[in-house]
Order: C-alpha cells, then sequence, then structure tokens
C-alpha cells in the first residue's frame, strides 16, 4: 500500500479540525506509517454501494450519499467507501484520527422504522375557510312559501264564492221512492271503484284493493329515495304514478261511457250515455 503524503494528510487535518471547531494537534514524526496503517483499514473496510440501494429505496443517489457523510460526522466515526470508486483524501483523513477499533459498520439503507417515500409533485394548498359565500338556490318555507300559498287560498275561496252565487248547482228533481234510476252510478270520482264492482266481489273492490293502493302511495316515499328532480332520473317514480292514473282513469271512462241500464256493457255512440251528470252539464 502506497503511503500517503504528509502535505495531504495535514491539509485533511486542518479540515477536519476547522469544521469541528478545534485546534489542529502537533503530528509526531513517526505517524507517517500509522497513519499508512488507518488510511489501509479504511479502504479495507465495510463499503456501500449507493447504485444498488438507490434503485432498491427509490431513493436518488446524490441524497443517500448526503445521508451517509453526514451520519458519519454526527456518530463521529469514517464513512463508508463507496464501491467501484477510488478513495477520497478527505475520508482518509478523518479515519485517521478515530481508532479502527471503534467504528461501528455503517448501516445499509434506510434506519430502521423509516419509511423511504418518492416524492411525485407538489400541490399548492388552498385556503382553509373559504372568503365567499357560496350561491344557494334553496329559500326558507316561511315567509316564502307559505306566503304565497295562503294568498292563493284566498283567491281561490273568493273565485269559488262568486261561482256558486251566480251559477246554480245541476241538483236532479227529487227522489222517487217507487222510480228508481237505471243504471244508478255513483259520482265520476267513485265511478272506478264501482267498475271494479262488476269484475270482483265487493270486499276486494272495495276494501282489499283501494287499502293496497292507499298505502303503495303512502311508501313511495320510502321506496324511491332519489332526491334528483329531473324526469330523466325518476323513472321508477313515474312508472308508478303512470301505473296509478292509467288504471283510474280507464275505469272512470268505463264506468261513465259503457255501462248502460243493468250496469252492463254498451256503446256510447250506439245506444247513448248513461251518466246524468254528465247529462245535465252537456244539457
Amino acid at each position: 500500500m502506497a503511503e500517503i503524503p504528509d502535505h495531504i494528510r495535514q491539509r485533511a487535518e486542518e479540515a477536519r479540525a476547522k469544521a469541528q471547531g478545534t485546534s489542529v494537534p502537533a503530528a509526531p514524526a513517526g505517524d507517517a506509517p500509522a497513519a499508512s496503517t488507518t488510511a489501509t483499514a479504511v479502504m479495507d473496510g465495510p463499503s456501500r454501494d449507493l447504485d444498488a440501494e438507490s434503485a432498491r429505496f427509490g431513493v436518488p443517489r446524490r441524497l443517500l450519499e448526503r445521508g451517509m457523510y453526514a451520519r458519519a460526522r454526527r456518530d463521529g466515526v469514517a464513512a463508508p467507501a463507496l464501491a467501484g470508486a477510488a478513495p477520497s483524501t478527505a475520508g482518509v483523513a478523518t479515519s485517521q484520527a478515530a481508532p479502527s477499533a471503534a467504528r461501528p459498520a455503517a448501516p445499509a439503507g434506510p434506519p430502521p422504522g423509516v419509511r423511504t417515500q418518492r416524492l411525485l409533485t407538489v400541490v399548492k394548498a388552498g385556503a382553509i375557510q373559504g372568503t365567499t359565500k357560496e350561491p344557494t338556490d334553496k329559500v326558507n318555507v316561511w315567509p316564502h312559501l307559505l306566503a304565497i300559498e295562503f294568498v292563493a287560498l284566498l283567491a281561490m275561496l273568493a273565485f269559488l264564492t262568486l261561482l256558486s252565487a251566480f251559477v246554480d248547482a245541476p241538483l236532479l228533481e227529487f227522489a222517487n221512492f217507487n222510480e228508481q234510476p237505471n243504471p244508478s252510478k255513483a259520482p265520476w270520482y267513485f265511478l272506478g271503484l264501482q267498475e271494479l264492482l262488476a269484475y270482483f266481489d265487493p270486499m276486494v273492490a272495495g276494501v282489499i284493493v283501494p287499502g293496497f293502493g292507499l298505502a303503495a302511495l303512502a311508501f313511495i316515499p320510502y321506496i324511491d329515495r332519489n332526491p334528483s328532480t329531473r324526469p330523466t332520473d325518476r323513472k321508477l317514480a313515474i312508472s308508478i304514478f303512470t301505473v296509478f292514473f292509467m288504471a283510474a282513469a280507464i275505469l272512470t271512462i268505463f264506468g261513465s261511457f259503457f255501462r248502460g241500464p243493468g250496469f252492463n256493457f254498451v256503446f256510447p255512440w250506439r245506444d247513448g250515455i248513461f251518466f246524468d251528470d254528465l247529462l245535465a252539464i252537456l244539457e
């Protein structure tokens, strides 16, 4: 092993003393062989392959190298030699001041319990609390909604009062116990249920079917929880409403126009209309 020149060793000791804030010790004349032995121990000691560690942990090589030297300077030990690199004079000079027996082996890779992470990007943080109020399309029920509904109620009450004062209700003549109307039909809003009596038992048509219909209407808000108001998003609700509306309309139309004497099926364009309320309105 080649002997380290005195001037190089002296410069390394001065740099190390300057970094630690101490004075440069006077080197005896016979220290050259010891320095050579120490340098040989450093070069023959453990080494680190920073390229392999960088590929393994995903940390740039320059950061690993800076961390290695900083850890060695903090612990007061010699930095490990780099695999495949020539020994540096700074590493040799640092190794001269520390006894070779007190040098622990530097750990390979990050310390235990430390997780290495790769920085992808830096995102600019926004404000914690917005300075402007977000626009909203909601209003309070009172007074905005209830005030409008109350005005509409008063307007409808005035209209019905005027209508009842100037227009008489289409009442029939007094009832005759000896002459019953044929067919005897209910008001138009009950003709759907009366039409069901022609197909089912009175218990089914008058109690079970209307009861199931009202229960289904009560459970619709719990079945369809879609908060959207767009028709394309409310297919279930629109389908249920269409079925109920069409069934009620068909039964009412059949009971009004297609039922004649004895509540039998007739054609209104051939046999006439047997619905006194409708005839009174038409006449």
